[in-house]
């Protein structure tokens, strides 16, 4: 029985050295200049099912089409002016990953910029995509895969799912040049935290010190923390990982609460408190009815029929539920207190609007 304690209160002692709730530092932070890159191009959509842009109102369509035919020694007649049904104009956009090099594939995006119904099935002409500097870094080329659907009959009925306007390629765009960033260079480190915390802030900080020395990383500010790196490349990449995979405990996430007036949609947070505040809340609800009658004329009056609006509105109130928030109540007392009298996520909003706005809701009340 001794030994069974014994072994209990060595995992308890085992389970309270662990920190709660750690995550990785690469979980909470960035390595500064190490980023994507947005890529954006122009281009030409062809072998489309007569579903392509429309010349007459998309003239730069054929504009393109005639000015990649001059580069192949085809010289359109200044009189002439082809109507397309077969291409359309896009855009094409695509994210360059950290480090990449040239020769690696990336995925693009495909987007209809006329008025063509859809690029299913189309093949996309070889187009540069370009960087925020002009300067090319990929190219892009081959067949466009479409997720949406679209049908039309000839009565003009139509059915559509999705967008049928837009899709992507695959490994679509073979990179031509590669981004520099500043990671191989001398001189110190910066760490971006994912969100700005000045608690996590100094506990990452701390966490790099205990393992590599005192001195070694210093928090700048809640968002940044400055660690010191090796010179050589090859020894920053192996220092990095390292730290990277140290556990560090998150500050606690500040008392806020979202709301989403479009969606109605409610998130609030844990530490969210309530002060003392009393809340009656009812509906008004204004039906109304129409009723419209026929008016006939009598025989031989030459008179005409007529319908006469008949308007019937009735006004009704309600709910009128009251009930009471105690100093600091909790978040599941504010959830039980409002299913209680059933709130509609709408109602909910405006009561916590009105709990901000008279001082009792101890939180953060962001409106998106």
């Amino acid at each position: 029985m001794k030994t069974i304690l014994r072994t209990a209160a060595a995992v308890l002692a085992l389970f309270a050295l662990l920190p709660a709730h750690a995550d990785k530092i690469r979980d909470l932070a960035q390595v500064g200049g190490v980023r994507s890159n947005q890529l954006v191009g122009y281009g030409l959509v062809v072998g489309l099912d007569g579903s392509g842009d429309q010349t007459s109102q998309a003239p730069f369509t054929t504009q393109s089409l005639e000015n990649m035919l001059q580069q192949f020694g085809v010289n359109v007649p200044a009189n002439v002016r082809p109507q397309l049904k077969n291409a359309a104009a896009v855009t094409i956009t695509a994210e360059i990953p950290p480090f990449a090099k040239p020769g690696q594939r990336i995925d693009v995006t495909v987007a209809s910029i006329g008025n063509a119904k859809s690029i299913r099935g189309g093949e996309l002409l070889m187009s540069p995509l370009k960087g925020a500097d002009g300067q090319i870094y990929a190219i892009a080329q081959g067949s466009v895969i479409v997720g949406g659907v679209s049908a039309q009959g000839k009565s003009g009925s139509s059915v559509q799912v999705n967008i049928s306007a837009s899709g992507r390629i695959p490994g679509g765009a073979s990179i031509e040049r590669s981004v520099n960033t500043s990671f191989d260079k001398g001189g110190d480190i910066m760490l971006n935290l994912n969100t700005a915390d000045f608690m996590t802030a100094n506990r990452v900080a701390q966490a790099v010190n205990q393992n590599f020395g005192a001195g070694t990383a210093n928090a700048i500010d809640s968002g940044s923390i400055a660690v010191r790196a090796p010179l050589d490349p090859s020894q920053r990449v192996s220092w990095l990982a390292t730290i990277q995979a140290l556990d560090v405990t998150p500050g606690d996430a500040p008392a806020r609460v979202i709301v989403n007036s479009r969606t109605g949609t409610v998130v609030i947070g844990s530490d969210v408190k309530v002060g003392t505040a009393a809340v009656a809340h009812g509906s008004i609800q204004v039906t109304i009815s129409e009723q419209p009658q026929v008016s006939q004329p009598g025989a031989f009056s030459r008179g005409q029929t007529a319908v006469v609006p008949s308007s019937q509105v009735a006004v009704s109130e309600n709910g009128g539920h009251m009930f009471k928030f105690g100093p600091g109540t909790s978040l599941d007392s504010i959830v039980r207190a409002v299913n209680q009298v059933g709130a509609s996520p709408s109602d909910l909003i405006s009561i916590l609007q009105a709990l901000k706005e008279s001082g009792a809701l101890r939180a953060e009340l962001v409106v998106i």
